[in-house]
């Protein structure tokens, strides 16, 4: 931006886009996207790191849609890690390494390991490895002495069906059925236990075949990283627990501090894809892309919950920002995302319009079924529990290095604490979004958010405009689901 010039800054409520000559439906267009140049979306959706927002139930259900969950860090590394792996260990074409017992284990241990790992069954090995068996509740119905061996309860070998290495899904759904059986161990040449094929996982890949997975079956995950004393040791932990990308979860990534930050991840992790941000000029596209993101966060306080505009009086209209960082991406083959701003669906088709690959959601998926904040009723409705990450309990959980503060003693909030209305399962919610996303392709004749891009022409409103597009004149006696005043 020029030094001297007082330039303009336009919001997503300032701006339409122009329909034009279509020769697609709606249903369409292909909405897949890439959130790194080697991480592909089949849906241009990424939760917020926040810790109302995404833990382990919200990445799993965001996933197995088409988009990707982001942990947030406002919580101990190993703690963070463990929801990582939660996440990585949901689904999988086979489990490899699968969690076991030993026949010598007592029924209390295995009640105990269950209860742990949120699972109904362990195969049993011995000390070498070796497949003896398989228990799981069914065969613990009649049984009252949890002194009990698990050798003296469990399908032993000569009556367990088993897979060698090698197995396809399809061949597993087979064997499956035709034994009347739910899990199938894979076992080597020895008869050591190499895997576990479950039928919960092959109808899962059935259900969701949007979701979003890795190359060996596994749903995507992202894990936050701030900018404190714990950094390494967290992205450490992550990249341990298989998260596909991290995120350093910065109010502003264009300052010393994180650009030496992303060197330091990238020449270390070389690996792993390290998503930067947030920024909302080309010179802080330039800087982070120059230090080694894989991807760029766009946004400095749009969020429903942030107050760090008005507090600390800095920040750029969101859609101007995403036109100033991804013009610069673009030219640069490195990815974008809208991180904030966004209330509608037509929000989200704008800010794709604009240049974004992807879009972070917030407030948008906090009121759902699978997000963590805690499902509360008022004034005759249900709502659940949303909070900004610069808000001073979140701070004082974690944060405050997201806006170069010391989690110790006085703070200065850059966020509000709140609410949100309840609604419903992620699932919902996701089509209603991605439903409106399409529909604004059509009406552009988008047949992929490349072409949304290129083809996008866009009209300045005034305010008289904006009150012409919500509905006006009228009492509105029922809200559809994609659609709220409130």
């Amino acid at each position: 931006m020029s030094k001297n010039k007082i330039e303009q800054g336009l919001s997503f409520d300032d701006i339409l886009l122009v329909p034009q000559f279509s020769e697609i439906l709606p249903s369409e267009a292909d909405l897949s996207t890439q959130l790194t140049q080697n991480i592909r979306l089949n849906i241009p959706v990424v939760s917020s790191a926040m810790d109302t927002v995404t833990e382990d139930d919200l990445a799993i259900a965001l996933a197995r849609e088409g988009g990707i969950g982001v942990i947030h860090r406002n919580n101990p590394i190993d703690i963070q890690a463990k929801m990582v792996r939660a996440v990585k260990r949901s689904e999988n074409i086979i489990i490899e390494n699968p969690r076991s017992i030993t026949p010598d284990s007592t029924i209390e241990e295995l009640y105990e390991k269950m209860a742990e790992y949120r699972v109904s069954g362990f195969p049993v090995v011995d000390g070498e490895g070796k497949i003896k068996g398989i228990i799981s509740k069914r065969d613990l119905w009649m049984i009252k002495d949890s002194a009990q061996k698990v050798s003296s309860v469990m399908t032993p070998r000569e009556r367990l069906v088993t897979a060698p290495v090698g197995t396809t899904p399809d061949e597993a759904e087979k064997i499956l059925y035709q034994n009347r059986i739910e899990k199938l161990p894979v076992v080597d040449s020895d008869d050591k236990l190499v895997g576990l094929m479950t039928s919960a996982d092959i109808e899962k890949r059935k259900m969701f075949q949007q979701a979003s997975k890795d190359s060996d079956g596994h749903l995507l995950v992202g894990g936050a990283i701030g900018a404190g004393t714990d950094t390494m040791d967290r992205a450490q932990a992550l990249i341990d627990a298989q998260a596909d990308a991290l995120f350093v979860d910065a109010a502003t990534g264009h300052t010393d501090r994180l650009v030496k930050l992303l060197a330091e991840l990238t020449s270390t992790f070389p690996d792993v894809p390290v998503v930067a941000g947030n920024v909302v000029t080309a010179q802080g596209a330039e800087d982070l892309i120059k230090a080694g993101a894989a991807a760029l966060k766009i946004g400095v306080g749009p969020g429903s919950i942030c107050t760090t505009r008005v507090i600390a009086g800095v920040g750029v209209p969101q859609f101007t920002a995403v036109q100033n960082v991804s013009e610069v991406c673009r030219k640069k083959g490195i990815p974008c995302i809208a991180d904030g701003g966004l209330r509608y669906s037509g929000d989200l088709v704008k800010a794709l319009a604009g240049g974004a690959d992807c879009v972070m959601l917030g407030s948008l998926l906090a009121g759902t079924e699978e997000s963590p904040g805690a499902k509360v009723r008022a004034q005759g409705r249900f709502f659940k529990e949303y909070r900004g990450m610069g808000s001073i309990k979140a701070m004082k959980k974690g944060s405050s290095d997201r806006y170069g503060q010391k989690g110790q003693g006085k703070l200065v909030a850059e966020g509000v604490e709140g609410r949100v209305p309840y609604k419903g399962m992620l699932s919902d919610v996701v089509f209603q979004l991605m439903g409106g996303v399409q529909s604004g392709m059509g009406y552009v004749g988008a047949e992929n958010l490349a072409a949304l891009r290129e083809k996008a022409r866009f009209v300045q409103i005034t305010s008289g405009g904006l009150k012409e597009s919500h509905p006006h004149d009228i009492v509105i006696t029922e809200e559809p689901t994609n659609y709220s005043v409130s």
